[in-house]
């Protein structure tokens, strides 16, 4: 399968949470942590999300430094990378603000039951792609790969972490640390239950650590195009 090289990148507290149980947004990095995010996104073609992450956190996913943004226009990019999203129900708000910001393509891949109503109510902000009865990941980065995506970054949530993870479509894993415990059940951690290809018996490859002020990053070489993203 021809799909375009991916990162998924994340922070989580060291006990494994990506967020805390509240309706407030969880900080789990420092300002130096969020300029190399947003250096990792100017690189990118696409950044992909989840409905939940959407719905959860409403989140603007734009390359925020304007030298960045710049130097995309220079090279016939648009300023952000394209908007992706992953919907089983289409349960989307067409005023969050993952469609309303940034001038570049908003791509909703949405299951074919629920397809028309998306297409009702997300048509005027986005391009909703009927994705078939599953909307397998596998599906979706293929035809991501068609539109012209070559380099995707995956930025959660938890659902998602865990479907590129277990049907192996990640080349690197930029994963942060932040130096505190959440503890509750009821948040999302970074994946979920699956069947993992990387096991006791089968370790990532550990490219880099490197230490951001109190947070740690680490990353992990997941497939043999490491080397050449």
């Amino acid at each position: 399968m021809v799909r375009p090289y991916t990162v998924l990148s994340c922070s989580m507290s060291i006990d494994g949470y990506i967020d805390d149980a509240s309706d407030r947004r969880l900080m789990l990095s420092n300002a130096a942590d969020f300029d190399r995010v947003d250096a990792l996104r100017a690189s990118c073609d696409a950044i992909l999300v989840g409905a939940t992450t959407i719905r959860r956190d409403d989140p603007r996913l734009l390359v925020r430094s304007p030298a960045r943004r710049q130097e995309r226009v220079a090279r016939g990019a648009t300023p952000s990378p394209v908007k992706v999203t992953v919907t089983g129900d289409a349960d989307l708000d067409a005023a969050a603000r993952f469609f309303t910001t940034g001038a570049g393509q908003k791509l909703v891949y949405c299951t074919s039951a629920h397809a028309p109503d998306a297409a009702d109510r997300l048509g005027p902000v986005a391009t909703v792609v009927d994705a078939g009865a599953e909307a397998s990941m596998a599906w979706i980065v293929a035809d991501l790969h068609v539109r012209g995506i070559r380099r995707l970054l995956v930025e959660g949530g938890e659902r998602v972490h865990t479907q590129f993870l277990t049907d192996d479509l990640v080349d690197e894993l930029q994963l942060v640390v932040a130096p505190f415990f959440i503890g509750d059940a009821r948040a999302p951690r970074l994946v979920g239950a699956g069947r993992f290809r990387w096991s006791p018996d089968r370790a990532a490859s550990l490219a880099e650590v490197r230490r951001i002020g109190d947070l740690v990053l680490m990353r992990y070489a997941l497939s043999a195009r490491f080397a050449k993203g």
